[in-house]
């Protein structure tokens, strides 16, 4: 069956979740085993493309997807102060499944979506079947330092970058298309899809400021017990050119859950490119159904 062929129509929940609300989407037959995927700090749902979704639902996984608070169509705080924790932000996942009336799945997340899907799993071990771990770093003690940033990311970090105009479509597109060009790989950044893609993301957010919150939750959040995560089947995706996490975060973590490494040439700290999918999105899947009921 090819997913590409005849894009299937999304199914839109709100949810409800402690001192708020998240919008959440699912595409697929609920029949089928299940994917939920947790996206990077600051991302709305838009970041996992649909033709992505659509290729993972075409082999037969049921795939939900959803804004955070403080993205999208989300529950928003002010910019700057949170009234939500990294425990809320798993368990929102975990209201998710509710909603949509699935007893446990499969946890993919990304970057910050990567740590929050190993919380997930160690909240709510008996709703998750398999984790999958993209472009991340393990979410506890490892015993070891791992290597930093690149220097053109750590730069980054040091320079001031004002603001953009909030309320102006163009000058918040302008922001996030440069904020992104450091992080992909050498062959990975497609400015006229990410230009598209951010402009969406702006059509649909009631507060793009308040996403900055993501990262004031993640440096306050408690490390994990890994150790408690060994059992569930995992799958650990991370690229040949991340500036975030070099490939040494992938290969502790993939080593301290005892998970199968999937290395992607050339990719950067970013939403994995097309001309990764032939690869990727059949791992993905035989990844979730082969995991289907475990917990």
């Amino acid at each position: 069956m090819d997913g590409a062929s005849t894009p299937r129509v999304w199914t839109n929940l709100d949810v409800e979740v402690r001192s708020g609300r998240i919008a959440a989407q699912s595409l697929g037959d609920l029949a089928d085993p299940s994917l939920i995927l947790l996206g990077g700090a600051t991302w709305s749902r838009d970041w996992w493309s649909d033709d992505f979704c659509d290729r993972i639902a075409g082999l037969g996984v049921h795939v939900m997807r959803y804004d955070p608070r403080d993205t999208g169509e989300s529950t928003t705080s002010p910019p700057g102060k949170p009234d939500y924790t990294a425990d809320d932000l798993a368990d929102d996942a975990i209201a998710v499944l509710d909603a949509f009336g699935v007893r446990a799945t499969t946890v993919a997340g990304l970057s910050m979506g990567g740590g929050l899907a190993q919380r997930v799993a160690a909240r709510h071990p008996d709703r998750v079947d398999a984790l999958v771990l993209l472009s991340t770093s393990p979410a506890g003690d490892i015993g070891r330092e791992l290597p930093p940033p690149t220097p053109t990311i750590l730069a980054t970090f040091e320079e001031t970058v004002p603001d953009p105009q909030w309320g102006d479509r163009r000058s918040v597109v302008d922001w996030l298309v440069a904020g992104e060009r450091p992080y992909a790989g050498p062959e990975g950044f497609d400015e006229e899809t990410l230009r598209d893609l951010a402009g969406r993301v702006w059509d649909r957010s009631a507060s793009m400021a308040s996403a900055s919150n993501h990262f004031v939750v993640a440096e306050s959040a408690t490390p994990l017990d890994l150790s408690a995560l060994r059992g569930i089947p995992t799958l650990v995706v991370h690229g040949s050119a991340d500036p975030l996490f070099p490939p040494a975060h992938g290969e502790a973590l993939a080593e301290a859950l005892d998970a199968r490494l999937v290395v992607l040439d050339g990719v950067g700290h970013q939403a994995p490119p097309p001309a990764t999918w032939t690869e990727l999105v059949p791992a993905i899947a035989d990844h979730a159904r082969g995991a289907a009921g475990r917990a």
